[in-house]
């Protein structure tokens, strides 16, 4: 299986491919698209689109973009304070996953429910990024399993004993008994406000 950085490349060539002639490519026009000499190799830069769920295949068996990564214009930079004249002047475009994702392979979605984390600014509903095999240090949100149960909490660790933090005053910190389990390091949440 090819590695996550190429399988955003191949996303990439055929979303150019698609917004460029407005339909998708043949699999004779995959060829220079991706830049292979054979049909095989296309089947299988095919393969891993659909199994990582960039493309399907409709009920005829046709190619058909499910979701294709896409850039956004950045057009500069806003003050939250004093309101301040503004331009549109698009300063560069980035795609949300090379922006919020550094390690795509250690990195997952979770959908956050309860309150406990609200001070933080995460609400129910909302979707943390959370990267595995990072080292939480004091201060991190963690997702993490405390004698058994998941939850999603500040990481303070003072000597040797660790505590669990909500961002709520309604909820006390949690002190393992048992085990701890730390699944990973919270690194962006992400809201859809419409």
């Amino acid at each position: 299986m090819e590695n996550y950085g190429k399988i955003i490349s191949y996303a990439k060539v055929i979303t150019s491919f698609y917004k460029t002639h407005k339909r998708m490519p043949s699999y004779s026009e995959m060829l220079k698209v991706f830049r292979v000499r054979s049909k095989n190799a296309v089947f299988r830069r095919v393969k891993n689109l659909v199994e990582k769920g960039i493309l399907e295949k409709d009920h005829t068996g046709r190619i058909v973009p499910k979701r294709l990564p896409q850039s956004l214009k950045v057009l500069g930079v806003v003050t939250a304070g004093f309101p301040s004249p503004a331009e549109e002047e698009l300063v560069d475009t980035m795609s949300l996953d090379e922006y919020l994702i550094s390690n795509p392979q250690a990195t997952y979605l979770l959908k956050v429910d309860g309150d406990s984390m609200l001070d933080a600014g995460i609400h129910p509903g909302d979707l943390v990024l959370v990267e595995k095999n990072l080292i939480p240090k004091t201060g991190d949100i963690v997702v993490a399993q405390i004698d058994g149960e998941w939850t999603l909490k500040y990481f303070d660790k003072k000597n040797r004993r660790v505590e669990l933090r909500s961002a709520n005053q309604k909820y006390p910190a949690i002190i393992p008994k048992r085990e701890l389990i730390i699944a990973g390091v919270v690194i962006a949440n992400v809201r859809k406000y419409r």
